[in-house]
């Protein structure tokens, strides 16, 4: 992987303050679809799985030791998605693990069982209770919560849940996750997610934000859709063409979707223009590092006192990939 040229700080058109939210939300409804949708036989999966699956296999057994929250969440982007697909692959392996039963208890069918907080409405089963416990916690934040978006989408999980304050990920607290309704994982270590909302934050910001995560939370991890190299940013003008042609399919219902799309192609102007200054803005492992040393932490410690490790998944054939970068705070 060769990167095109050092990291530019340009701006993004959805990030000024002049840009109207009514495109704001549309560029976000996309992008969430960026991150849910799959294509058989050029996606190995969706984005969202993708990031489970990375999870999952980077922190193997001790993917269920954290209660992971989601800083900079906007109306909710891909979290709802990576909570389903990550705790359906907790269910799966806690099933495939346990004792045989007699009666039928497939994963289809507790997934199809009423629940209430987590807990089947029918009489506990052995599978049942392995995989209770194997499901992990996921909360939503922001610095400016949007309520109603993910009031609905909790609605649809008990293990997603969210902070109705505003939340600054260079200034949370330690006891940020206090109070939080629904919780049922007291004493789990915080895990912070940074999905396609690093790049957003010039240098000074984003080693606040990382001092802060040193000081408050005990891993996290940064994944991103692009990257600086020319393949990223022939995957931006492919993406620009592929929302041009399933748009009619997922956003039918709204006019105004589709007008600017077609008519006045607001909407794939931004998402092509924003992706591509995207791909400059993100930062490889290195820099996330250099970051932490310059960052460092209540003690001190900076980077030496984390475990950092990072990765490049293909998302898309043949130029599409995921790069991440995750931390762990390493036992004193």
């Amino acid at each position: 992987m060769v990167h095109l040229l050092p990291r530019l700080h340009l701006f993004e058109i959805n990030d000024q303050f002049w840009f109207p939210q009514y495109f704001r939300s549309k560029i976000q409804s996309c992008l969430t679809l960026c991150w849910t949708f799959y294509v058989p036989l050029l996606q190995p999966s969706s984005p969202a799985q993708l990031v489970a699956n990375t999870l999952s296999r980077t922190l193997s057994t001790d993917v269920t030791n954290y209660t992971y929250v989601d800083f900079c969440s906007g109306a909710g982007g891909p979290t709802p998605y990576i909570e389903i697909h990550l705790n359906s692959k907790l269910r799966s392996s806690s099933s495939s693990a346990s004792p045989p039963s007699n009666e039928e208890n497939t994963y289809a069918a507790v997934a199809a069982a009423p629940r209430t907080n987590g807990v089947t409405d029918h009489a506990p089963h052995p599978v049942m209770q392995t995989t209770q416990s194997s499901e992990v916690k996921f909360v939503l934040t922001d610095l400016h919560p949007h309520i109603t978006d993910w009031t609905a989408a909790s609605k649809k999980s008990a293990n997603l849940t969210f902070i109705d304050k505003p939340v600054d990920a260079a200034n949370a607290p330690t006891d940020l996750l206090d109070g939080v309704k629904g919780r049922e994982d007291k004493g789990k270590k915080v895990f912070r997610l940074y999905n396609l909302a690093f790049h957003h934050f010039p240098d000074a910001l984003a080693a606040e934000i990382l001092r802060n995560t040193m000081d408050t939370a005990d891993g996290f991890a940064i994944f991103e859709l692009q990257e600086r190299t020319i393949s990223s940013l022939i995957t931006m003008f492919g993406m620009g063409i592929l929302m041009m042609i399933i748009t009619p399919f997922y956003f039918w219902r709204s006019p105004g979707h589709l007008f600017f799309t077609y008519v006045i192609p607001v909407i794939p102007f931004v998402l092509v223009f924003d992706g591509l200054i995207s791909s400059l803005r993100t930062r490889n492992a290195k820099e996330v590092e250099a970051l932490m040393k310059r960052a460092g932490g209540k003690d001190g410690f900076g980077a030496p006192g984390w475990k950092l490790m990072s990765g490049r998944e293909r998302h898309t054939f043949p130029t599409g990939y995921m790069t991440w970068v995750m931390g762990i705070k390493e036992e004193k």
